[in-house]
């Protein structure tokens, strides 16, 4: 690595987030090529193969141009939250780095986002769904003190903090220890998953309605793309549906559609619905009046040529302070 460049752990971060719907896709790769940058997607669908049309994928094309991180890299029966998104952002933020490119986060999960933004500490081990799924049947079978004499066994201080009552921190305690192969009590503290400064956030909005009526048009396209039939698939291929990410605007009422009679038009109609409420949350977690967002109007045709000055000027470096004169 050059001197040029920041070491991996540490260096700028451009945020794109904003509403479903709203162009952050598109923006994110216009200043990736302006920039030299890479993406590291914050959408908690974006992440499962399978769900490209229903959850607005970069296509094959703004791909090309740009690389993408955290985009089909699981199946829809694997768990993923919040824990998960920072080992593998955090990894993929060292990577960009290492390469002296500019990392650029873009989704409207504000859960990822803030997460990883604040510097939330990246959990020492992924949840592994199979051991969590055995440990409960366990407790349930044998009672919880049984899943907390296990911990004493391999970690008295951990047990020792932890009523045994609590199954949930048990089990993680136990789960860590299989991930580790070490006592939870003698990791060492988590390290942030960022720091929270060199950070810009870019909010893109538009008015409420107009950001109704283009989320109403995009569903109608994604149904000309062929979305019923990308459900179709998914459930046939042993997905259930309305369950884990298929529990989702769309894929949720295409799935009744398929599976409960429900009318198709019906299930369009409140795909739209779902979204706009989709919206109204994704707004909770970035809001207009967030100080540490910098808005643009989505709708605005110099919104290019105002990110990419707000993202050159980040990256300009402060300018010398003069001596100290004694």
């Amino acid at each position: 690595m050059t001197d040029n460049h920041p070491p991996p752990q540490t260096g700028p971060l451009v945020c794109i987030v904003g509403p479903t719907a709203v162009g952050k896709t598109a923006l994110a790769v216009a200043l990736a090529r302006r920039f030299d940058g890479e993406i590291i997607n914050a959408d908690s669908r974006q992440v499962y193969r399978g769900m490209t049309i229903g959850s607005a994928k970069p296509t094959g094309a703004e791909r090309r141009q740009a690389p993408h991180h955290l985009v089909d890299i699981l199946d829809p029966s694997d768990n993923f939250g919040l824990g998960l998104f920072l080992i593998y952002a955090a990894e993929s933020l060292r990577n960009i780095r290492q390469r002296g490119k500019l990392p650029i986060v873009c989704g409207g999960t504000g859960q990822y986002v803030w997460g990883l933004v604040n510097g939330q500490p990246v959990p020492p081990a992924p949840p592994n769904p199979e051991l969590r799924a055995r440990l409960e049947a366990e407790a349930t079978r044998l009672g919880p003190d049984a899943l907390h004499r296990q911990l004493a066994a391999i970690d008295p201080t951990r047990a020792a903090a932890l009523d045994p009552r609590n199954v949930r921190r048990v089990i993680r305690a136990l789960e860590i220890y299989h991930a580790t192969g070490q006592p939870p009590s003698q990791l060492p503290p988590p390290t942030p998953s960022t720091p929270p400064t060199q950070t810009l956030i870019l909010g893109l909005t538009m008015p409420r309605e107009a950001l109704y009526q283009r989320i109403d048009r995009r569903v109608d396209q994604m149904m000309q793309d062929g979305f019923l039939q990308e459900v179709e698939q998914l459930l046939a291929a042993g997905f259930p549906p309305g369950q884990g990410p298929l529990d989702s605007p769309g894929y949720r009422e295409l799935g009744q559609h398929l599976t409960a009679a429900l009318p198709l038009e019906q299930a369009i109609r409140q795909t739209k619905l779902k979204t706009h409420r989709l919206a109204r949350r994704q707004y909770t977690w970035f809001k207009p009046t967030d100080p540490r967002i910098h808005w643009l109007c989505a709708t605005n045709p110099a919104l290019p040529h105002q990110a990419a000055q707000a993202v050159a000027q980040f990256l300009q470096p402060p300018a010398p302070q003069p001596p100290v004169i004694q």
